[in-house]
């Protein structure tokens, strides 16, 4: 597994309570929501750099 760097995420009250319910929507902890959140975002911008790739 890769090395986990720790480091501050600052968001609105608001937000952090939207990430708790969805978090616990899906039996995640809020950590690990954000991080699959942002690894879904991640793939999904790899996949439009190589569509557009494969177009141009």
């Amino acid at each position: 597994m890769a090395e986990k760097k720790p480091f501050v995420l600052r968001v609105s009250a608001d937000m952090m309570k939207e990430l708790e319910e969805w978090a616990n929507d899906e039996f995640r902890s809020i950590n690990g929501q954000i991080e699959y959140l942002l690894n879904k975002a991640i793939n999904e911008r790899k996949k439009a750099i190589r569509r557009k790739k494969a177009d141009g």
